[in-house]
């Protein structure tokens, strides 16, 4: 029996000559054995920040380049990402006014008469684009408001 070092922990442990031989006998466990066979690295997952183990394989194949701990993780930041104008379902934007304003962090309350029952509350466009979705051209308006602004030309303050 000779007395070798492990390569990956450097700890001493007996091989057989014939071991050594034949190229056996580099690690001293299972362990240390399947630490040196694994090709990949380490990362950190774009969202949370933890550490993660990923094959060369599939850092090679990202599109993005950016690297996920699990689903939930991956959705977060598709969600954020391929949203709006980025989606491939995007047509003018003319519904999402919506979406966009309840992101933004405007109170929503409607800015003529104060209420805030979300049930009655809709996205005004200042200058009557639907297709301009900016969050400075939205405001809230309940559904009494947005009719006299539309039918009776009342002006916002």
């Amino acid at each position: 029996m000779s007395q070798v070092k492990c390569k990956i922990c450097n700890k001493e442990f007996y091989a057989r000559p014939n071991h050594l031989k034949q190229g056996w006998g580099r690690y001293c466990s299972r362990k240390c054995h399947h630490i040196a066979m694994r090709k990949g690295k380490s990362v950190k997952c774009f969202i949370c920040g933890k550490q993660i183990w990923k094959s060369f394989s599939i850092l090679k194949h990202s599109k993005s380049g950016k690297y996920f701990c699990n689903k939930s993780c991956q959705t977060i930041w598709r969600n954020k990402f391929f949203s709006g104008s980025k989606h491939s379902n995007w047509i003018n934007g003319e519904s999402s006014g919506r979406r966009i304003i309840e992101r933004s962090k405007k109170k929503t309350v409607c800015v003529l008469c104060g209420n805030l029952d979300k049930r009655v509350l809709a996205v005004h466009h200042k200058d009557k684009n639907r297709e301009n979705n900016k969050t400075s051209n939205l405001i809230w308006l309940c559904h009494n408001c947005h009719h006299l602004v539309h039918g009776f030309n009342v002006k916002i303050k």
